[in-house]
């Protein structure tokens, strides 16, 4: 627990097996000049490294090393990843016999993404040092990924360091083209939906744009809990307006605008009238003065039959 209450957890950064998904060839190539130069710098911090330079500054004089190998595989052209990653390793490598290698990661804050892709994001491996890791380059990174709304990064010399996450939370599912992901309060897709607890009480919007609106109508619904206990989904309209889907078929059309006011009419109606108990299949607020109704067709077809009948018993009435 650390001094804010939350959970921190540490980790050790794991050594990946080598050679994984690499291919192998019998014959044997002459090293190319960038190849040779990073060999023989390679081979200069292990001499490095057994000397009084590993001690003090001379991890400095390293680190001016590290931005001439840097600067040689720009020159060189075509290996400048290579030569670059090879001159952070030497690098780390320099710094790691300094005594600044990283040797303890505090988490703190990850619940849906793992410590290896929070330690992979941030370009945290087995080798490297404090000094050489880009800790603003490592919080950019993280914060790319979709569960990650915010995250701290923090160096603790001589060699610890400290990663802190604040996740994004689920609030609805869209639907769109038949594909339904989690989102979060601003519409960010966090991820694919799956059956997992957290994520099965969660609104449902469907359509184009329903993403970028989804907080207006959870927190309109919000206010009417009777109303929104009933909704199934809620479907936008040629981004414009809501149609809510009920659990029992119906349809309740919303206005572009108003659309509180206008929930809060059909949840008087419903508490008194027991609108949305009854055998429709739309309830249409668009209308600001009015509320309409269309019947289900076997109730249209049992209305028609009773003002017949009515019709019929008031002309025989006059009759006599």
């Amino acid at each position: 627990m650390d001094g804010g209450g939350r959970f921190s957890r540490s980790v050790t950064p794991r050594q990946a097996p080598e050679g994984a998904g690499r291919s192998t060839s019998w014959r044997e190539e002459r090293p190319r000049a960038a190849d040779r130069f990073v060999i023989g710098a390679k081979r200069l911090m292990v001499a490095l490294s057994g000397s009084r330079l590993a001690n003090g500054g001379g991890i400095w004089l390293l680190a001016a090393f590290y931005g001439a190998t840097a600067a040689y595989g720009v020159h060189v052209g075509g290996h400048v990843p290579a030569v670059v990653e090879s001159g952070r390793d030497i690098a780390d490598a320099a710094a790691n016999v300094a005594g600044f290698k990283i040797r303890t990661v505090n988490l703190a804050g990850q619940n849906h993404v793992t410590p290896g892709e929070i330690l992979a994001t941030a370009g945290v491996k087995p080798t490297s040092s404090l000094p050489f890791l880009d800790a603003e380059a490592a919080r950019t990174r993280l914060e790319e990924l979709a569960w990650i709304k915010r995250a701290t990064v923090q160096k603790f010399y001589p060699d610890r360091l400290d990663i802190q996450v604040v996740e994004r939370e689920g609030y609805a599912l869209w639907q769109k083209d038949g594909k339904i992901n989690v989102i979060a309060r601003d519409g960010t897709i966090i991820a694919p939906y799956s059956d997992d607890p957290r994520y099965v009480k969660l609104p449902i919007v469907v359509g184009e744009g329903a993403e970028a609106h989804v907080v207006e109508i959870v927190e309109a619904l919000d206010l009417v809990p009777g109303v929104r206990d009933q909704v199934r989904a809620a479907i936008r309209v040629a981004d414009r307006r809501w149609t809510l889907k009920l659990r029992n078929g119906i349809d309740v059309r919303l206005p572009e605008t108003g659309v509180d006011g206008a929930l809060a009419s059909l949840a008087v109606l419903d508490r008194d009238k027991s609108l949305l108990s009854r055998d429709i299949i739309v309830v249409d607020l668009r209308l600001a003065d009015r509320v309409t109704v269309r019947l289900s067709d076997a109730a249209y077809e049992a209305r028609q039959a009773d003002l017949k009948a009515k019709a019929k018993a008031a002309k025989k009435g006059g009759n006599t």
